[in-house]
């Protein structure tokens, strides 16, 4: 029998109805993923870019597509809780006019949390501030430590971190760290097992197994937050790793921002790291809810803020309606801060739109990021943007993390997201509105400040120099939705 079915393999391997047979299936396998991909309604851009690695290198574009290719994949997020607790007492931000905001309109529209007054603001503009400020917060917390990041290094700042957690979770604080599976694929188990060890609770978001339905290396949670006592929350664009944050400057470190926020908004802010955790960890919610601190949405401030979930856990693309319409009603002014830019055609032309009218326009860019992929893609943009009279900085020596908007000098917003299609349409984010006059006024501040360590774009060589370039660009801006 064993010997009949080798000599069966021998005839399929070499007679010529193998290849015919693969031949079929690889079509079938790409006509299916074509059409899911159709039913999926993405962005023209994106359909494109994935249908011409699909067909035109079907070897490469197959496989990527089934790793990375899934926008909201309806059967696994309708695993995970719908994000979209309100709190009692929200007072939206209105005008001088005393109309309601078109920006807050917008996003209350989408199902998002509404505004909430009663909070105090303190921006972190440097690694340094950041990483004190954690710490302090650590070591102060007197119930529970919950921290979500995307890198958590292994580096010392890393270690350090994880010494301080394990030290508090052996006093008795509830400590909950929950790491994406990707962003912090290098660090390992044995890692953060001192945490365990003294009692505290480490999960994984989203791992990637092979052949499992919960696994998908496209839907990673990029949001970064750090919730103590379910009251004061620290949010931002920094991870837990040296190029990010320490207790001493270092010259390699990335330039970073982000803020402590006490009262209502932390409260929401603790209500999207639960309804993470409960996914990565398998635990019922309504669990972790009897946890709640009645003391925990106490009044701090005079800051209203809106908290802004971003992700296949939440109706809609809220963030994205949210600087859409930032943009919009801008008057006078419009300030955007990112390491990467790479925007859809709407956000493109507004930008162009809104410069041509006269509203001063500020776009401010590492010179160099990290992924020189993304520095060719943002090319184009960033020329026709010039031309439509757009101010673009150039950020440098050293690298850029910030993630900033700021219009009219009457509303930022600020978080862990991109100003890049990933950013706005894929990944877990999470963002905070501010609408309080003094909380914007520091954050332009802040941005003047960070203006002084930026140049003008140099003049582009002439194009006959500049031929590899010029290919690479297009091939970069072509496959743009996909990075």
């Amino acid at each position: 029998m064993q010997a009949l079915g080798m000599d069966f393999l021998h005839y399929l391997v070499d007679h010529p109805v193998l290849p015919h047979f693969l031949t079929i299936g690889g079509f079938l396998l790409a006509l299916f993923l074509v059409a899911r991909l159709l039913a999926e309604k993405r962005q023209p851009g994106n359909t494109f870019a994935w249908l011409l690695v699909i067909l035109l290198i079907p070897y490469v574009g197959v496989p990527l597509y089934l790793l990375f290719g899934g926008r909201k994949i309806k059967r696994l997020i309708a695993q995970k809780t719908r994000i979209a607790p309100a709190l009692d007492g929200s007072v939206p931000p209105f005008d001088l006019a005393g109309q309601l905001l078109p920006t807050v309109q917008t996003i209350n529209a989408s199902g998002a949390f509404p505004p909430t007054s009663g909070n105090s603001v303190r921006l972190l503009p440097t690694g340094e501030e950041m990483y004190t400020t954690l710490a302090h917060q650590i070591r102060e917390a007197k119930h529970s430590i919950h921290i979500t990041t995307f890198i958590l290094g292994r580096d010392e700042v890393g270690k350090k971190i994880i010494r301080l957690l394990a030290a508090r979770a052996r006093e008795g604080v509830k400590v909950r760290l929950l790491l994406d599976a990707v962003g912090s694929v290098f660090t390992s188990r044995r890692f953060v097992q001192p945490l365990r060890d003294a009692g505290g609770e480490v999960a994984s978001f989203l791992p990637v197994i092979p052949l499992s339905f919960r696994s998908t290396a496209n839907l990673r949670n990029h949001r970064k937050i750090a919730i103590f006592d379910q009251h004061t929350a620290i949010i931002g664009g920094h991870n837990l790793a040296r190029e990010y944050i320490g207790p001493t400057p270092w010259r390699k470190r990335w330039r970073d921002f982000g803020a402590i926020i006490s009262g209502p908004s932390a409260a929401l802010l603790n209500e999207v790291f639960l309804a993470d955790w409960a996914f990565a960890s398998r635990r019922s919610l309504d669990e972790l809810h009897t946890e709640a601190l009645p003391e925990a949405r106490r009044v701090e401030g005079t800051s209203s803020l809106q908290v802004v979930v971003s992700g296949p856990d939440v109706t809609g693309d809220p963030l994205y309606e949210g600087i859409i319409s930032m943009v919009q009603e801008a008057h006078a002014s419009i300030w955007i801060i990112t390491p990467y830019f790479i925007p859809d055609e709407v956000l493109f032309r507004s930008l162009m739109v809104k410069a041509r009218a006269g509203v001063e326009v500020m776009l401010i860019l590492p010179a160099r990021s990290n992924h020189p992929i993304t520095d060719y893609a943002r090319r184009h943009y960033v020329r026709e943007l010039r031309k439509a009279g757009v101010n673009v900085m150039l950020f440098g020596p050293g690298m850029m993390h910030c993630k900033a908007i700021i219009v009219d000098e009457r509303m930022g917003m600020m978080g862990s997201a991109n100003f890049d299609l990933r950013s706005l349409f894929v990944n877990f984010e999470i963002g905070v509105l501010l609408y309080s006059a003094p909380d914007v006024a520091a954050m332009k501040v802040w941005a003047r400040d960070l203006l002084t360590s930026c140049q003008e774009p140099k003049k582009e060589r002439r194009k006959r120099f500049r031929i590899v370039g010029n290919v690479l660009e297009d091939l970069c801006r072509l496959l743009a939705p996909l990075l």
